[in-house]
């Protein structure tokens, strides 16, 4: 074999050599993202949202004669609804422009969500103390693709009429997580993002003194 010759079998073989790793590069990037396109829950958001109110519901029956026992009702709340919330985003989502470093530092924001998880739990406790064998019925959920799904129910009060409440998810790392909560059209983190940034504008712009007196009322509508 020639000198030539010889270099130029080395050049096709290198040739092959990179379009073959090329490929295979290109084989494993496909079948990442094709498995990164595909990944989520497996459960479909109305199930979702149905398994975790019928949860609720049977631990309210079993209960009921002890709803007005306070730790009782909270500890109900803790291990059947927080679980499932994504508390960290509900937080941002209610903190608004104040989660951003101009405004606050991570401790700030860890405090606030700690204060927000802890007066939810006691906001929903009070209501789900309330509880008088109320049924709901889940309306019909048809899949879009959004971001973010929305199941809606309707609960029936005791007067006949009937509450919508829609749950907004989110898909955090395979498993569906209440994002927000709309209650009979009112944005339950638009009403307490309203309520902290007036809380906020009343501690002087001090945000300490606006985590350590902030109480979300999820009885007030949004402005």
């Amino acid at each position: 074999m020639t000198f030539m010759k010889a270099v130029v079998k080395e050049a096709v073989t290198a040739k092959a050599v990179t379009i073959k790793t090329a490929t295979l590069s290109l084989s494993l990037a496909g079948m990442l993202a094709s498995s990164m396109a595909f990944a989520a829950p497996s459960e479909a958001p109305s199930d979702f949202v149905k398994r975790i109110s019928d949860k609720l519901i049977v631990e309210l029956k079993q209960n009921k004669a002890n709803l007005n026992n306070n730790t009782l009702i909270n500890k109900i709340v803790a291990q059947n609804i927080e679980p499932h919330v994504d508390v960290q985003g509900f937080s941002r989502l209610v903190m608004g422009q104040y989660y951003s470093n101009q405004y606050s530092t991570a401790e700030q924001r860890g405090r606030f969500t700690k204060n927000f998880r802890d007066s939810v739990i006691k906001t929903y406790a009070k209501g789900l103390a309330q509880y008088n064998n109320e049924g709901y019925t889940l309306r019909p959920y048809r899949n879009t693709g959004a971001k973010y799904p929305i199941v809606t129910m309707d609960f029936k009060a005791n007067n006949g009429n009937k509450i919508p409440v829609s749950f907004q998810l989110i898909d955090k790392n395979n498993q569906w997580k209440i994002r927000n909560i709309n209650v009979s059209g009112i944005d339950m983190a638009l009403t307490f993002r309203d309520q902290f940034k007036a809380n906020v504008q009343q501690s002087g712009g001090n945000i300490d003194k606006a985590i350590a007196s902030f109480k979300p009322n999820a009885e007030a509508g949004s402005k």
